[in-house]
């Protein structure tokens, strides 16, 4: 019996030793990639550009795998359609899109460098046609495609990303227009410079299908198109993308991958393209120029596109426009003061706030509307990827201070969506309806944007679309899911939480749109309907109980559910036992969120000395460990226990900082 639970004790310390080399070997080879730092943008850039040089593209890109900010490091100009980016795969798994974006810190091998993916969402969609430089086919036939890197070897600045794979000689570098993405490399020793191109693939585990290739060696160009199905493109049937490639040195071969077979053929149809293409090597170092323009309208645009931008200018010339356009962006907001990580931080946060929405139009003006079909914006640029739920908060309310003109023109393209569509969208992407998220908060973007002067649009049209959603539940089998469930909602005078999900919730979103359309109708002349929307915004305190102090799940015979933990975040609640009323939050955060009714919302506290104490609590708690996060709480803590109630108070009565 003694020898029987020796071995067994022998066994458990073993494996328990196993399990912690395993797990130091994962934090060891974790921490050697993230220590890395990579270089700062160049003296002559810093003073050419100071603004510029105060943005790091890298944060963002890291932190916890799939919660993460989804920032990327690559190049792209503001708003562009090209977000011209490396994708990594993960240390020990292979495994890609830990960030949605394609680039995670963390990550230490890069598969590539594609053009096109989303900012700082956790939707996986883009990473059209992906590049990767290479000594001749070595690579071209295996199943992954990556190099081993160092973000040491690594820089960023706006409109300019580059990296160099030392063990093999090889320096690329990025840069781009609003359309064409540029690639510079460089192979510094005796080598077959190739590059090698996956023309169907998507970003992560998205599929990829109708892919179209043709290759002209004479003029040393290619082109085709794919359609790719990510996280949103999925939910409208894909996105497709067509793209042109032009190449500064002339083929001396070229391959082609399809479905496994490797041919010299010129041209293939199918859902699994790769491609690569072999250059003469004349001296070295040797450099070789490619220059990728896409279009979501055909092969003749994307064509257009890249005479327009960058056919004639070389490589450091696009990059000097694009880090010019940065910094007159940058320019929008003067700081002074702070510490040069507060200023990095600053401009940085405003450089990811002009990164998307995109522009979605070709140069000559044409897009394809939610209808599907062929339009022309003569007059204005033509933006989706709207992240609304998430931007109407914060980022629409700064445009309408740093950029009026983008706010018009974005709110234009909503308009000419609805009238396409069918419906003003919640989370435009690409050329559909994705309904993530809830609520109608196109609404509230439109109605602020007016009330401070941003006009010329049809906002008769808007306004009778705001109110054809928020008086019904949009029809079964409609591409647009508008309010959901909104007919009870309306019964009952706010969303039952025995009928549907994100009762809590949707009372308060659609409640504040209900606000947004009061103040619009006021401007309009619409007093009755600005009357009617302005009671309806008022039933959010329906669902305020005076007991606990909070915004709380009621059902539909008016009782408030007896499952309640106000501190419980969405995220931590497995099974939504206390949370499913909730959306992205707890009890607790969504407390504050009628911002639009600042007097209503503090009059619902049992006293405006709690208020004030629960507002301060939420920000700082009780931890003295000012500033930091506290793993025992669901609070961020700040360092001014009373600025937070006070500014709130403040901004009651000042329009142009509530409305």
């Amino acid at each position: 019996m003694k020898i029987l639970l020796k071995i067994f004790l022998f066994f458990i310390t073993a494996i328990f030793l196993t399990a912690g080399f395993i797990v130091s070997k994962i934090l060891w080879d974790y921490t050697v990639v993230t220590d890395e730092i990579p270089k700062p943008a160049p003296q002559e850039i810093a003073v050419a550009f100071p603004l510029s040089a105060k943005v790091n593209p890298f944060i963002g890109t890291g932190g916890i795998p799939w919660t993460c900010a989804y920032n990327f490091p690559g190049a792209s100009v503001p708003f562009g359609l090209v977000r011209l980016s490396p994708e990594t795969s993960a240390i020990f798994t292979g495994e890609k899109a830990l960030n949605s974006s394609g680039f995670f810190y963390g990550d230490d091998k890069i598969i590539g460098f594609s053009h096109t993916r989303l900012v700082g969402t956790g939707a996986t969609d883009g990473g059209h046609f992906l590049v990767l430089p290479a000594d001749g086919m070595e690579l071209f036939e295996n199943k992954e495609w990556y190099y081993k890197y160092s973000h040491a070897d690594e820089l960023a600045y706006p409109g300019y990303y580059s990296v160099k794979f030392p063990k093999r000689g090889i320096k690329a570098e990025l840069t781009a227009t609003p359309r064409v993405g540029i690639h510079r490399y460089t192979f510094n020793k005796e080598m077959q410079p190739t590059l090698l191109l996956d023309i169907t693939h998507a970003l992560g585990d998205k599929r990829a299908e109708d892919g179209y290739l043709q290759i002209d060696t004479l003029n040393n160009q290619m082109e085709g198109h794919v359609r790719t199905f990510g996280s949103f493109a999925g939910r409208y049937g894909g996105i497709k993308v067509y793209f042109v490639a032009t190449f500064s040195k002339p083929f001396i071969a070229h391959s082609i991958l399809e479905n496994g077979q490797i041919s010299n053929a010129l041209s293939t149809k199918g859902n699994s393209i790769k491609a690569a293409i072999e250059f003469a090597a004349i001296q070295h170092p040797e450099e070789v120029i490619m220059k990728l323009a896409i279009s979501h309208i055909s092969i003749d645009n994307a064509r257009e596109n890249l005479a327009l931008e960058a056919a004639e200018k070389p490589f450091d010339h696009i990059s000097q426009e694009a880090i010019s356009t940065w910094e007159n962006r940058l320019k929008s907001i003067e700081i002074q003061g702070g510490s040069s990580t507060q200023q990095v931080n600053f401009y940085t946060a405003l450089y990811r706030s002009f990164q998307m929405p995109t522009v979605f139009n070709d140069a000559n003006g044409q897009y394809l509307g939610f209808d599907k079909n062929v339009h022309q914006a003569d007059s204005f640029q033509y933006y989706t990827d709207m992240s609304i739920w998430d931007t109407f908060r914060t980022t629409h309310p700064l445009y309408n201070l740093i950029a009026p003109g983008d706010q018009q023109d974005m709110i234009r393209s909503l308009i000419c969506m609805a009238k396409q569509g069918g419906w003003l969208p919640r989370w435009p992407s690409g050329y559909g309806y994705t309904n993530s998220m809830l609520g109608s908060a196109a609404d509230i973007v439109i109605s602020e944007a007016w009330q401070k002067g941003i006009r010329d649009y049809d906002i008769d049209f808007a306004y009778e679309n705001m109110k054809t959603i928020a008086l019904a539940s949009t029809p079964k089998g409609s591409a647009f899911s508008g309010r959901d469930d909104n007919d009870l909602c309306i019964k009952y005078g706010y969303c039952p939480a025995d009928s549907m999900e994100e009762a809590v919730s949707r009372t308060l979103e659609f409640a504040w749109s209900d606000y947004a359309i009061s103040k619009l109708a006021r401007q309009l002349g619409h007093a009755d309907d600005a009357e009617y929307f302005f009671q309806k915004s008022m039933l959010y305190k329906n669902v305020w109980n005076p007991e606990t102090q909070y915004f709380h799940p009621k059902n539909a015979n008016g009782n408030f559910t007896e499952d309640f933990k106000p501190l419980l975040l969405t995220y931590l609640d497995g099974d939504e036992t206390y949370t499913n009323d909730y959306v992205e939050g707890s009890a607790l955060q969504w407390r504050w969120a009628p911002f639009f009714d600042a007097n209503g919302l503090t009059g619902l506290f049992s006293s405006n000395d709690y208020f004030i104490d629960e507002l301060n609590n939420f920000f700082e708690k009780t931890d003295p460990a000012v500033g930091k996060w506290n793993p025992g709480s669901y609070y961020w803590h700040g360092n001014e226990p009373d600025i937070h109630a006070a500014y709130l108070f403040n901004t009651v009565d000042r329009p142009d900082l509530t409305q």
